[in-house]
């Protein structure tokens, strides 16, 4: 019997949302939520729905974690060559999707994304355990491979160059995003959800209002 993808749905009850219960600033509200999904050991809290637009002005979008909330950005780590790295080189804008089920919120956030610094980079990359330091030298992401082998060998390859000390690539690196946009969702029954947005004003104060579902 095929699957009626009409009848799922869930009601949503846990939690009530307003612009007077949040905080001023919405990345220390961020990190409230972000405190909560983690105390609440909801599955990986840190994911986030990344989504860009490259040259051609296509979108895409993937997961992937969140390693840092710093001075106001939202900060993760990936192959400067790779399709997202690609399309922030060419379109330095993105969108982040957070989704907690279990605690039925969302988050948005969207603004400009720039390179961290690369001592900040070279900080985080020597903190990831060494086999995930050899991967970053292993994988050209988003390239094509003739097989699974081919990074095998590439891994051990660089194992033998690097059998202690692995230092970054130059091709691999953080972003940092500086939110002009953030929304936060709460479910509520009979799909009249909770939703406030922040908006960032021209004088550096940023504006709260409540929206439609």
């Amino acid at each position: 019997m095929p699957l009626n993808l009409a009848d799922i749905r869930q009601e949503y009850s846990q939690h009530e949302l307003s612009p007077e219960d949040c905080l001023p600033d919405p990345v220390a509200q961020f990190e409230v939520w972000l405190h909560e999904a983690v105390q609440a050991e909801v599955n990986e809290p840190t994911a986030m729905h990344v989504a860009t637009v490259g040259a051609d002005g296509r979108p895409s979008a993937r997961i992937v974690l969140l390693k840092g909330v710093e001075d106001g950005q939202l900060v993760f780590y990936t192959n400067y060559q790779s399709r997202k790295g690609q399309a922030l080189a060419a379109h330095p804008f993105a969108a982040l999707t957070f989704f907690w089920p279990e605690l039925e919120r969302q988050v948005r956030i969207e603004g400009r994304v720039e390179k961290v610094a690369p001592d900040v980079s070279d900080t985080y990359f020597a903190s990831r355990p060494y086999s995930s330091r050899l991967g970053a030298w292993a994988s050209e992401q988003s390239q094509e491979i003739p097989a699974k082998s081919t990074l095998v060998k590439r891994a051990a390859m660089f194992g033998v160059k690097y059998p202690l000390h692995v230092p970054r690539p130059e091709h691999w690196g953080g972003f940092a995003l500086l939110p002009d946009r953030v929304e936060f969702w709460q479910g509520r029954p009979s799909r009249l959800h909770d939703r406030v947005q922040y908006t960032l004003q021209d004088d550096g104060s940023w504006r709260r209002a409540r929206l439609a579902p």
